[in-house]
């Protein structure tokens, strides 16, 4: 049985039992504690909470997400995947422990002619929760399951809750038997490979409060009984295909099969082998799903996984003996096998190829550049006489450089060397402590959205603003610090909801909007506008003024010039976006933008820079886009119509079923947005490109200001070049030539200058060969030589007065006043070096007098400080080293 068909079949059992069947939510998850979409649940949440109230009884979905907590696990254990899908129904106070259960065991145990999976009721094994008597009967009566085979669990392994107090309550989870030749006899309970987990049913009956661990009590029932149970799609997919693993069903095993090509050795041959491909299968599908879903590799948040995921499968690749690029080849194995599922992932390839392959070229550049690093570093550990690298070293090559561990453990045993895994791991802990620690810093200033569901269960805040900058409406509801209150006063900080609101929530790219909240004996600023839940708009006001309470009448008020200065550039933002594809093709597509009043930012894919010639012809398209006047409308529509239309969907952001589409001069621009427009294009006024940078390897972003911040910026210029042609007399148009002129000019003055100093320098040395004297065996020059434009002329003397003494024995330390502060350095010929005279530690002691540091080789070495006057001191200190 296909994955394709165990999915469709899925759907279609729990659609034609009135389950609304929904699409798969984006990996990018809107919950703000999670980086990814990490259970088929998650978009759910909000409905199973209560937060906000379900738009169906009962509802079902295929949901594509992603964990790497066990990514050390993958292709070593036959479940573990970064990628999966979670087959998920759903009820929301309506059926529960009877309805789920039967349905599992219906779609399990029915025939595959008749829809089913087709499982032998004699493989399959059911656990409970312990003190959950009430599902042990209903297995027992529904499935006629014999007792042995429903195992009573603990609160470890059979019982949900979200770690906080709110909803928990025990689950039942089904299992397969692989049989004898897997493992042990005994069931789940044995917590053996032979027995695999495919389908979790959680049943959410009560309310639980504070705890740690399992280590809560119980407040009582929940007001609506839940439903979530998921079912691994890839784990049914492997026991339905009969194979070994999930590496081997259909969807990820061509990627397997095509890294086991590349690499010349076969699979199932060596283990060590095998878990590198199927690393590989599993990471390279899963990168493919991330990026399709509009994640870029970068250095932190979700780009910094989908980056490791990446590197590890170059690494795996290289562990394979193949050092070249094989990204092109391996993603387009996991695009064939993907598309019939996921079409995105075909349509989009082009931008996701580039992604990868870029992300693969540099990769590969920086284990070369590792690879160097850490040849010096086993070379430097051999001539010591050590036997172990340095786990510092080790650090340093996997924090900085992305250079793996298991890398670096290899290269080092090829080099006969150990590595220090201890001071390895500790570092490693530090690191992982500091991030724990910062982000369960930024994770405590979440306000607790359960604060919001009273207010959100009145229904939706409906946004006026489209039509109208001032709106009168009701309070719903004041948050201070987290807690509802009935009021705020002068000087208070709080959230106020609204029944109506003409205020923009920060969203799709356009920062929320400035303005005000007035009403009877009280005036509020507005700090900021934000959906802390879906439907929900919240203002973060600063109350100026009186005292306003819940139930007050109240108006809120948009600043109109900040409204049309962020219309102007939200506006703007559409025709750059045009005008990129139109000059450098469709994969020139958005990933992400800013839009505030007078200034617009828009980042997208592509990885190299733009031409001064190619940024000018994009500023020109839209501009004239401006000077065309174009209409822009919007439509409301379904969201398939309007991708039917040819809409764009903005990767990152979030899409009902019903959208909302912008269409400036037809199809030239037309995408999903939810901001706020200006109605003809003339009305952006004037758009001034004055950036185009890399925000990556892979992403580029093209600032502009935008209407009369545009102009204003002009005019500015236009001040400067006045300022240039009068100072310089020369016209506008030759200004470049003639300041081109200039700088050669500059430039030949301070050779010529640089050779005078040069040549004065070389005038002061038979002076000070001159003061050279002889002490004992040693010749010693020890000499301040007044000020000097920089260290390296410093240096240019000791060398060139060391190099004229000849092959006696010879110190040369010279001083400078050098910007202010002292310098000194110190030269030592190879016949001194001989008598145990060292550069190096003669500059540590002058600059430990200087107030400073200093060090060097032996040969030649620099110090220095913040204290002039100690320069004799210093000397006196050389001399007592050299004469004790």
């Amino acid at each position: 049985m296909q994955t394709a068909d165990i999915r469709a079949r899925w759907l279609d059992f729990f659609g034609d039992r009135g389950h609304t069947v929904v699409p798969s939510a984006s990996l990018v998850s809107d919950d703000p504690t999670l980086l990814f979409t990490v259970a088929g649940m998650v978009p759910f949440v909000p409905y199973l909470t209560g937060l906000v109230p379900a738009p169906y009884p009962r509802a079902t979905s295929v949901q594509k997400c992603i964990r790497t907590l066990d990514i050390e696990e993958v292709g070593k254990t036959p479940r573990h995947g970064t990628f999966f899908q979670m087959n998920g129904n759903f009820s929301f106070g309506d059926y529960f422990k009877e309805g789920a259960i039967t349905y599992a065991w219906e779609l399990l145990t029915t025939s595959e002619s008749d829809g089913g999976y087709g499982f032998d009721e004699k493989d399959l094994w059911v656990t409970v929760y312990e003190e959950d008597d009430v599902s042990f009967d209903l297995w027992r009566r529904i499935a006629g399951l014999p007792e042995y085979r429903i195992q009573r669990l603990g609160k470890d392994e059979n019982y949900w809750s979200t770690g906080q107090p709110g909803p928990a309550g025990p689950d039942s989870e089904i299992f397969f038997d692989r049989g004898p030749a897997y493992g042990a006899d005994g069931g789940p309970a044995t917590g053996d490979d032979r027995y695999v987990e495919i389908w979790n049913l959680v049943f959410m009956q009560y309310l639980r409060g504070e705890g740690t661990g399992y280590d809560f009590p119980i407040l009582g029932d929940l007001p609506k009984q839940n439903i979530d149970t998921g079912m691994g799609l890839e784990r049914v997919a492997f026991l339905k295909q009969g194979v070994e693993n999930i590496y081997e069903i259909d969807q990820i095993r061509p990627v397997l099969d095509r890294a086991a090509e590349l690499s010349g050795r076969r699979y199932g041959v060596d283990q060590d082998d095998d878990v590198r491909m199927r690393v590989v299968a599993d990471h390279v599908r899963s990168s493919l799903m991330l990026m399709s879903d509009g994640v870029t590799p970068s250095n932190e948040g979700r780009g910094y996984i989908l980056r490791r995921l990446l590197r590890r499968s170059v690494r795996s690749m290289r562990l394979l003996g193949v050092d070249a690029p094989t990204f092109t080849e391996l993603f387009s194995a996991s695009r064939d096998a993907m598309k019939a599922a996921y079409p995105e992932v075909e349509s989009d390839f082009t931008r996701i190829h580039n992604l990868a392959f870029n992300e693969e070229e540099t990769f590969l550049r920086t284990l070369a550049s590792g690879t160097s690093i850490l040849d010096l570093a086993v070379s430097k550990t051999q001539d010591a006489g050590v036997k172990q690298l340095a786990g510092d070293t080790a650090f340093l090559l996997h924090d900085t450089f992305g250079f793996p561990i298991d890398l670096t453990l290899e290269m080092a045993e090829e080099a006969g060397l150990t590595v220090d895994r201890d001071a390895f791991n500790s570092l490693m802990l530090d690191q992982r402590t500091m991030a724990k620690a910062d982000a369960k810093a930024k994770k405590t200033l979440l306000a607790d959205l359960s604060v919001y569901s009273a207010f959100r269960a009145k229904g939706e805040t409906i946004f006026t603003g489209y039509d109208y900058l001032d709106t009168d409406t009701t309070v719903l509801g004041l948050i201070v610090d987290g807690v509802s209150v009935s009021s705020a006063v002068i000087g208070d900080i709080a959230e106020v909801i609204l029944a109506e609101t003409s205020l923009y929530p920060e969203s799709g790219g356009q920062e929320a909007d400035a303005g005000s909240i007035v009403g009877n004996g009280f005036d509020l600023e507005v700090l900021d506008v934000q959906r802390p839940v879906k439907g929900l708009v919240s203002h973060r006001v600063r109350v100026r003024s009186g005292e306003v309470g819940v139930g007050d009448a109240a108006t809120s008020v948009v600043d109109s010039e900040y409204r049309r200065g962020a219309t102007q550039a939200h506006s703007a933002t559409h025709l750059i976006h045009a005008a990129l594809r139109e000059v450098l093709g469709p994969e020139a597509h958005q990933a992400g933008s800013d839009n505030r009043a007078g200034y617009m930012r828009l980042d997208f894919n592509w990885n190299k820079p733009l031409s001064a010639a190619t940024r000018t012809e994009i500023e020109g398209i839209a501009n004239n886009a401006v000077r065309q006047n174009l209409e822009v409308s919007t439509r409301i529509m379904p969201l398939d119509d309007a991708r039917a239309l040819g809409a764009m969907a903005l990767f990152g952001e979030k899409y009902g079923d019903t959208v909302r589409v912008v269409e400036i001069g037809g199809p030239w621009s037309l995408e999903l947005c939810a901001g706020t427009h200006v109605t003809r294009s003339s009305e952006i006024g004037l758009i001034n490109v004055i950036s185009e940078s890399s925000v990556g390897s892979s992403n580029r972003r093209i600032e502009s200001l935008v209407g009369i911040e545009a102009f204003n910026d002009l005019t500015t210029e236009r001040a400067i070049v006045n300022e240039l042609t009068s100072n310089l007399k020369t016209p506008r148009e030759q200004l470049p030539e003639r300041i081109s002129e200039l700088l050669a000019s500059l430039k030949a003055a301070e050779k010529r200058i640089a050779e005078f100093e040069s040549a004065a320098l070389v005038e002061r040395v038979p002076a000070l060969l001159a003061e050279i004297e002889t002490i004992g065996d040693l010749r010693v020059l020890i000499k301040d030589v007044g000020a000097l434009k920089s260290s390296d002329d410093l240096r240019s003397l000791v060398t060139t007065v060391r190099g004229r003494i000849g092959t006696d024995a010879a110190v040369v330390a010279l001083a400078a006043n050098v910007g202010g502060k002292p310098a000194v350095i110190i030269g030592t010929n190879e016949a001194a070096r001989q008598h145990g005279v060292k550069a190096g530690r003669l500059a540590k002691v002058a600059a430990g007098v200087l107030g400073g540091g200093g060090g060097g080789k032996d040969d030649l070495a620099q110090g220095g400080g913040s204290d002039l006057g100690a320069i004799p001191a210093a000397f006196e200190a050389i001399s007592r080293s050299l004469w004790p």
